[in-house]
């Protein structure tokens, strides 16, 4: 059951954390121009980067790897320096943004990979994938694929570790990062990768969508963070021109979809969802949908979480976020 309160636990986000969301709220604000394209300089100023480190920062080493410069598609390593296991899975994560936002070296995306990698142990491979209006759908998508087709050539994983398992293969994002991680496996199951085993999805809070207004938008118009207004915005901009929300892209399992799923195999899914983010039953309408195809989903329901709740380590729910996600990974590799 969702919550009723459309600011919930964001109060309860440190001044800190609550500070640096608003600066890039206003960011995002004032770097939409009237013609809907963004300022990129503006946005930069707000959107802080993060350097890799060859040192550890909180038991993470960082690397970039480049795949293609030409459309600046490259790939941020996380590896743990502290005793590793013999047998490391990994996760191959895309950042949230709406499609439009953020990059694998802000500082946003690269605390939350590195909590990520320290708190399960897993190698994470964060994707910096071009970005809308300039590039629209499909070029993330494509973007995301290609960097897994790199990896499955074992010639282009000799900075990793030698015990990392790619038999052991996670997609994971959150937000259009989740959205991403969807379509980029629905791609990865049609098309056959040689070395590269994925075993798991997940989707943490996935932006999707519909022309349909649903009870938690409806609800949440304004939520903190993300506002309906907000994700109308996004979709323009991503989608192709001409489309409306029920593109495949935004509404998986809608009428326009031409993704079946069922004759995929299609890997474990878990679902995360907040009850204080407005694109909650599209997220939940995406996990029956799941179901309905045959398919091994797991929900993960917080009732009071904001979107983008998990980039507040602080906060209760994002610490059994990391929990959670140990245990899903832990029980597929067993």
């Amino acid at each position: 059951m969702s919550s009723n309160n459309p600011i919930s636990n964001f109060q309860d986000v440190p001044w800190k954390q609550r500070f640096y969301r608003s600066m890039l709220g206003y960011g995002i604000h004032f770097s939409r121009r009237s013609d809907g394209t963004i300022n990129r300089f503006i946005m930069n100023l707000f959107d802080l980067k993060a350097q890799p480190s060859k040192q550890p920062i909180d038991g993470v080493i960082t690397s970039d790897t480049v795949v293609d410069a030409t459309r600046n598609l490259y790939f941020r390593l996380f590896l743990p320096s502290f005793e590793q296991n013999t047998n490391m899975p990994l996760i191959v994560y895309f950042h949230g943004g709406g499609f439009a936002y953020m990059s694998a070296n802000s500082i946003a995306c690269d605390d939350l990979c590195r909590n990520l990698c320290k708190k399960t142990g897993a190698v994470i491979i964060s994707v910096n994938y071009r970005l809308s209006p300039e590039h629209k759908y499909p070029s993330q998508y494509d973007d995301g694929f290609d960097v897994l087709k790199f990896i499955d050539d074992k010639a282009n994983t000799k900075n990793f570790p030698s015990n990392v398992n790619l038999k052991q293969c996670f997609i994971a994002g959150d937000s259009a990062g989740g959205n991403l991680a969807h379509h980029v496996t629905v791609k990865a199951c049609e098309y056959g990768l040689r070395n590269v085993k994925l075993i798991g999805l997940i989707a943490i809070q996935p932006f999707f969508g519909g022309e349909e207004r649903t009870e938690s938008e409806n609800r949440l118009v304004d939520a903190p963070v993300l506002s309906v207004k907000g994700t109308d915005w996004l979709w323009k901009t991503f989608l192709p021109e001409g489309s409306d929300r029920d593109h495949p892209a935004c509404n998986v399992f809608g009428s326009k979809s031409v993704d079946d799923i069922k004759r995929l195999k299609f890997p474990a899914t878990m679902v995360v969802v907040g009850g204080v983010d407005p694109l909650y039953d599209w997220q939940i309408r995406y996990y029956e949908g799941l179901k309905k195809c045959g398919k091994e989903a797991y929900l993960i329901e917080y009732p009071n979480a904001f979107h983008s709740f998990y980039g507040a380590p602080e906060l209760k729910e994002s610490g059994l976020l990391m929990e959670e996600v140990k245990d899903f990974i832990g029980k597929l590799i067993k």
